[in-house]
């Protein structure tokens, strides 16, 4: 039995508190032993045995972690992360997990020359409504599909002080969302033969973009993703249509809310869904509720420490980060010009 992965958080804000320390420490194989926070001294205030460094170098010259998670603003992402490639450390990235592609190239790159781990916490791959939209695919009953909606929409009619609305480098619900919502129709469907997007700012004194509106063409399917920060009624989080039926899923995923009232994301209960939020599947028949698989986050930190102690294979990879990042820079391209981009032209 080989001893935990020594795991280091940077940058300790409300996201790495509620989510990224929790899920480390719940993993048997990850150990977290460090967090780099230039003013507090949160993370060891809530976990014990934890050391605060005050900034990357000196976590780095401490040689405290083998394993560093970085969860700063998304400009901090790329030279943070190189940073630490060099340094000879494993690495996970919250997404995206940098701002341009190329970046995210370089990092493939350095990982790949050092041996190292490179991942991006897509935890919504873990979502049970999309896992249960993944064994739907698989089982087929739907028959030939055609279309799928993925939204991922708010209410927060007031720009907020949050960095992601400030004059930065990757702000906005672009980056923040689309990321999410476009990897997971990537994993389900691969790439797209072209995309279409409408990126807009549509709150009052709205500095970053708070809403988008891609398609993703696949031929005979059409996806279409889209988030925005106006939208005050139920719009559904999955509509996917077939030649034989249809599922329609309200209501998001239960993991979030419960990190957010402070639950162990530990147990069998964890990420099930009460029966009366499941989906419908309509066939010829009446509507059938459709059960939501369980979600489950814990699934990504456990592949990180299988893949780093036992030579698993990586299920979130930066080469598919890299694509995802290649269709954000076609979408922001295709919202400016008012056009298509292919597969040829975004490089994907």
């Amino acid at each position: 039995m080989s001893n935990p992965v020594k795991t280091a958080i940077v940058g300790f804000g409300s996201v790495a508190e509620k989510m990224h320390a929790p899920l480390i420490d719940v993993c048997p194989d990850l150990a977290l032993v460090a967090s780099v926070e230039r003013r507090t001294n949160r993370c060891e205030e809530l976990y014990p045995g934890v050391i605060t460094f005050r900034n990357l170098d000196a976590l780095l010259e401490a040689d405290a972690a083998e394993l560093i998670v970085i969860t700063t603003p998304n400009e901090y992402h790329y030279p943070m992360a190189k940073r630490c490639l060099e340094a000879g450390k494993h690495v996970v990235v919250d997404k995206p997990v940098t701002i341009f592609s190329h970046e995210a190239e370089e990092l493939n790159k350095l990982a790949e020359e050092r041996g190292l781990i490179c991942s991006v916490f897509h935890n919504r791959r873990y979502d049970g409504d999309y896992m249960t939209l993944q064994k739907l695919v698989r089982e087929g009953d739907l028959g030939d599909l055609v279309y799928l909606e993925s939204h991922f929409d708010r209410f927060r009619p007031d720009v907020s002080e949050n960095w992601r609305e400030m004059e930065v480098p990757g702000n906005g619900i672009t980056f923040d969302l689309g990321s999410h919502l476009i990897d997971q129709v990537v994993l389900l469907f691969g790439l797209p033969d072209w995309i279409q997007a409408d990126i807009r700012k549509q709150r009052t004194g709205a500095i970053a973009d708070d809403y988008f509106d891609i398609i993703l063409d696949y031929g005979p399917l059409k996806a279409r993703v889209t988030a925005g920060a106006l939208v005050n009624v139920p719009t559904p989080k999955f509509l996917l249509l077939g030649k034989k039926g249809a599922y329609q899923k309200f209501g998001l995923d239960v993991q979030e809310a419960a990190f957010k009232l402070g639950q162990k994301p530990e147990g069998a209960n964890w990420g099930v869904e009460t029966e009366e939020n499941w989906g419908k599947v309509f066939l010829n028949e009446e509507p059938k509720s459709y059960q939501t698989l369980p979600g489950n986050y814990r699934v990504l930190y456990q592949n990180v420490a299988d893949a780093i102690s036992k030579g698993a294979k990586l299920d979130i990879t930066i080469s598919q980060a890299i694509s995802v990042l290649k269709i954000i820079e076609a979408s922001f391209i295709s919202a400016q010009e008012g056009r298509r981009v292919s597969k040829e032209d975004g490089g994907w």
